[in-house]
C-alpha cells in the first residue's frame, strides 16, 4: 500500500509540474537556438537561462518576472561596466557597487521584492576579465532570451482557468456544505462544539485562499491569448466563488454560537430541539450554495429551508433558538443574491 500511496503522489506531481517543466524545456531551446541563429559567439547560456528564472505558472507573473530581469541586466551592466571603467577591483569598490545595486534593485523591482538581479550581474560584469564583452553578450543574449520567452510562454500548455476556477467552486461548495452540516450536528455537545469550531476557521482560512485562487485565474486570462473565449464563464464563476467567500463569517458566525450556546446551556431541551429542527435547514442551505456555485437556481432549496426556519421560529421564539437561526437566514440571503 505504500508503493502505491507513493506512485500515487510522484504521478500526482508530475500532471501538476509536469506541463510547466516541459515549457520551461521548450522556450530554453528556442532561446538558445535563436541566440545560435543570431549570431552569438560563445555558448548562449544567458539567453536559455531566462525561461529558467522566469517563467511561472501564471502568464502575468511570468512576464513580470520577466520585465524585472532585463531591467536588472541592464542596470547591472550599465552599473558594472561603468565602476570596472573607473576603479580598480577592491574591497571598498566592492562595497560601493553593491550598494548602488541593492537600491537599484529596490527602484527596479516589485512592492514587495527587491530585484537581486542588478547586483548579480554587476557583480559578474565586475569579476570578468573582459567586462564590456561579457556585459554586451549578457545584455543582449537576455533581451533576445526575454523576446522568445515573451511570445512562447503564454503560449505553450498555458493554465486553464476555467477548469481551475471550476474546480475551486465545486470544493467551496462542498466545504461549505460539509461545514454546516459538521456545525449543526455539534449543537448541544461541548466537544463537538470545540472541534468544529476549529475545523471551521481552518475552513475559513481554505475558502479565502480559493477565492484569491479564483482572482489569479481571473487576472490570467488578460494574458492567455488560447483561453480568453472562456473569460465570461470564469468571471462568472469568480463572481460565484466571491460569494462563497462571502459565507465565511456567517459560518464562523454559526461556530463560534454553536460553542458559546452549548457551553451556556449544557445538555438542554432547548439545544436537542435546536440540533433537530436545524439540522434539516442546514442540510437544504448547503444544497442552496452548492446549487449557486454550480450555475443553477438554488430557490428550491431556499424555499424549503425558509420554510422550515419559519415553523422551528414558530415553535420556539427563545433568544437561544433565534441566535442559532440568524447565521442561516444571512445565508439563505447570500444565496437569493445570484
Amino acid at each position: 500500500m505504500t508503493g502505491v500511496s507513493r506512485r500515487a503522489r510522484v504521478g500526482r506531481r508530475l500532471r501538476v509540474q509536469g506541463p510547466g517543466a516541459a515549457r520551461i524545456l521548450v522556450v530554453a531551446l528556442c532561446c538558445w537556438q535563436t541566440a545560435l541563429w543570431a549570431g552569438a559567439a560563445q555558448p548562449p547560456v544567458f539567453a536559455a537561462i531566462v525561461p529558467l528564472l522566469c517563467l511561472r505558472g501564471d502568464s502575468a507573473s511570468s512576464l513580470a518576472a520577466l520585465l524585472l530581469r532585463i531591467l536588472g541586466v541592464m542596470a547591472g551592466v550599465a552599473l558594472g561596466v561603468t565602476m570596472v571603467g573607473l576603479f580598480r577591483p577592491s574591497t571598498l569598490v566592492l562595497a560601493v557597487v553593491l550598494a548602488l545595486a541593492l537600491l537599484c534593485g529596490t527602484l527596479a523591482g516589485s512592492a514587495t521584492t527587491l530585484n537581486v538581479q542588478v547586483a548579480v550581474t554587476s557583480l559578474l560584469v565586475f569579476a570578468n576579465p573582459s567586462p564590456a564583452a561579457y556585459g554586451f553578450a549578457r545584455l543582449w543574449e537576455n533581451a533576445l532570451g526575454g523576446a522568445v520567452t515573451a511570445v512562447l510562454g503564454p503560449l505553450l500548455w498555458p493554465r486553464d482557468p476555467r477548469r481551475e476556477v471550476a474546480a475551486l467552486a465545486r470544493a467551496c461548495a462542498a466545504d461549505l456544505a460539509a461545514g454546516l452540516v459538521r456545525g449543526t450536528r455539534a449543537i448541544g455537545s461541548p466537544e463537538a462544539a470545540a472541534a468544529n469550531r476549529a475545523a471551521a476557521q481552518a475552513q475559513a482560512e481554505r475558502l479565502r485562499g480559493y477565492g484569491a485562487r479564483a482572482r489569479e485565474a481571473e487576472s490570467a486570462m488578460r494574458f492567455n491569448p488560447l483561453r480568453r473565449r472562456h473569460r465570461d464563464e470564469v468571471t462568472e464563476l469568480g463572481a460565484r466563488i466571491g460569494l462563497a467567500v462571502g459565507a465565511v463569517p456567517h459560518l464562523l458566525t454559526l461556530a463560534a454560537e454553536v460553542e458559546l450556546c452549548t457551553a451556556r446551556h449544557g445538555p438542554a431541551a432547548a439545544l436537542s430541539l435546536a440540533r433537530t429542527r436545524l439540522l434539516p435547514v442546514a442540510e437544504d442551505t448547503g444544497h442552496a450554495l452548492e446549487a449557486v456555485l454550480a450555475g443553477r437556481d438554488p430557490h428550491e432549496n431556499t424555499t424549503t429551508a425558509r420554510a422550515a426556519l419559519t415553523r422551528y421560529a414558530a415553535e420556539d421564539t427563545e433568544p437561544l433558538a433565534v441566535v442559532l437561526r440568524r447565521p442561516f437566514t444571512g445565508l439563505l440571503d447570500l444565496c437569493d443574491r445570484l
